[in-house]
């Protein structure tokens, strides 16, 4: 594959970017993508970017710099350092100051975890209640995904009508 910006020599650079929810991607051979600034891109390590999403916090001399872990003694700055909680009562200890960033990690604070196809239908958990439903729907609906709506739509009426049944 040639370069996107010189057509001369093998791209060797791909670029993803999402921004607003649209996806460009460049392919620059190494000597454009220096020109563009491209020299420093990590290389995917995940310590990296979660120290990076802590450093805001880190920065502004939060009071959660200094307490730390009464099990295992790590303080916030340690977890954003490393990208690693110490222990599961550092999720306890460091609640108010982790929250924000595992709901922009991982969408949600819930944990659903996964239940395999071959599971009794008697034993898999019911997950859509109507509150939930009703609440993705107007979420769906400011967002103009109408065709999805409906569908959200139609569950909540069954699941009200096998209600009152």
């Amino acid at each position: 594959m040639l370069c996107e910006k010189c057509g001369k020599n093998n791209a060797t650079t791909h670029i993803r970017s999402v921004v607003n929810g649209v996806v460009t991607e460049k392919n620059l051979c190494g000597y454009c993508a220096a020109k563009e600034g491209y020299t420093n891109i990590s290389h995917n390590n995940l310590a990296e970017m979660l120290a990076s999403m802590f450093g805001d916090v880190l920065e502004s001399g939060s009071p959660a710099i200094s307490k730390r872990c009464p099990v295992c003694g790590a303080s916030f700055s340690d977890i954003a350092e490393s990208g690693r909680v110490g222990c599961a009562e550092c999720y306890k200890t460091f609640y108010d100051e982790l929250l924000p960033y595992l709901k922009r990690v991982h969408g949600s604070t819930k944990h659903t975890g996964k239940v395999p196809n071959s599971t009794l239908p008697a034993v898999k958990p019911k997950t859509d209640t109507v509150d939930e439903l009703r609440m993705k729907l107007n979420r769906l609906i400011s967002e103009e995904n109408f065709e999805e709506a409906a569908v959200v739509r139609d569950k909540i009426k069954k699941l009200e009508a096998e209600k009152h049944e």
